[in-house]
């Protein structure tokens, strides 16, 4: 499935990826491929990216929404830390 993470200041992911775990706001889950459209609110925690390769990406966020439709995922997020670099 395609994955892009935008914040307000950067686009700081674009891709392919195997799965996407986020903290939402009545608790934690994952999106994996063909998941059912939903728009969620995030809270504060972690957002972890499984790459194709089997590499994950992960950021630390304050806030954000996450929208899944057609085996696409956007998440809108802010205060965010990564972890990657």
């Amino acid at each position: 499935m395609q994955v892009v993470v935008l914040s307000p200041e950067k686009e700081l992911y674009s891709g392919e990826a195997s799965a996407v775990k986020v903290p939402g706001s009545g608790g934690q889950f994952e999106i994996l491929n063909n998941h059912a459209p939903i728009v969620s609110a995030l809270s504060a925690g972690e957002v972890k990216i499984k790459t194709e390769d089997g590499n994950a990406m992960v950021y630390t966020i304050n806030s954000g929404f996450v929208e899944v439709l057609n085996n696409n995922v956007s998440l809108l997020v802010t205060g965010v830390k990564s972890t990657n670099e």
